[in-house]
């Protein structure tokens, strides 16, 4: 239990940092350089992100809440509104950046092709429905989550240690439940199809550099490292969504709160919100020369010392 918390604590500080960084130098490169088409979507990625691990992690917050002497009410409604909008964000988001992606890298010959500079002019907008559709789709998790009450058992689940969901009605639940599950399915094969087309692109693309280049291997263009890396975090969002919904699920279909199941349930939330950043600072070759410069100059700093 004590070594689960450890472990909780490191990956929502671990994953915080590391989408805070990312969240400084998109804002600075979209703000003061010239940005990358997918620089708008990544920034708000790591905005998501960083929410996402703070709420989900139920560390801080919680104690930011209690210093401020906010009712436990209150506090438990914030917290579990902002972290289900964060977790629609984050599925809707990467979605629109694995879309955007494969647009993008599309030859000019494919249907595709015409909608590079529609999507482009119109990503703002995409994004801004995005967040306003999140908005309000997870506004009913206002009334259905509080705090722990002593009322039944069976018409609550304790999802801390002082906040709880209320039952919902026998309407409602499935209707929301259907949304919910139609929203996230349509998304997940929208991210698998584009990845399947972007691993055929690549792999088209591979086999004429071989053919042109029979002794000798060209290096990876942008576009194709930018490829390999958004397909990376769609693998890693499909395996870690699918199972943490199969936890949320059993879950909710027990119907009882479990200290170290919820943790675990924690813990593979913020999976995804804590690799993700980790993968684009390690493939950016902006950042990795950003990096190795400030490297240079700490050694050639060393040394004059």
């Amino acid at each position: 239990m004590c070594l689960l918390k450890i472990v909780l604590n490191f990956q929502a500080g671990l994953g915080t940092l590391a989408n805070m960084f990312l969240l400084i130098f998109y804002t600075f490169t979209i703000l003061c350089h010239r940005p990358k088409p997918t620089d708008l979507i990544s920034c708000q990625l790591a905005f998501i992100h960083i929410v996402l691990v703070l709420t989900g992690s139920d560390i801080w917050l919680t104690d930011i809440f209690e210093s401020l002497d906010i009712e436990n009410d209150f506090n438990c409604k914030t917290t579990f509104y902002i972290n289900r909008v964060m977790r629609g964000l984050s599925i809707c988001i990467t979605g629109l950046l694995s879309m955007f992606q494969a647009v993008t890298i599309s030859p000019s010959t494919s249907l595709l092709a015409k909608f590079k500079y529609k999507l482009k002019k119109h990503m703002i907008y995409a994004s801004l429905f995005i967040w306003l559709f999140n908005l309000s789709f997870t506004s009913n998790h206002i009334f259905y989550a509080g705090a722990f009450t002593n009322m039944s058992e069976t018409n609550q689940m304790k999802v801390t240690k002082f906040c709880s969901l209320f039952s919902m009605n026998y309407i409602i639940r499935p209707l929301i439940l259907t949304v919910k599950i139609s929203r996230d399915v349509f998304l997940v094969g929208v991210m698998l199809t584009t990845s399947a087309y972007m691993v055929i692109i690549l792999f088209r693309h591979q086999s004429q550099c071989k053919h042109l280049h029979s002794l000798r291997h060209p290096r990876a263009s942008p576009e194709k490292r930018a490829t390999q890396t958004i397909l990376m975090l769609v693998v890693c969002f499909v395996v870690m969504y699918w199972v943490d919904f199969i936890i949320s699920s059993t879950a909710v279909l027990l119907w009882v709160y479990d200290p170290v199941f919820l943790r675990l349930w924690k813990f593979i939330m913020n999976v995804y919100p804590t690799i993700s950043p980790l993968v684009q600072i390690s493939s950016d070759s902006r950042i990795i020369s950003i990096l190795k410069s400030l490297r240079s100059k700490c050694h050639q700093s060393l040394q004059k010392g």
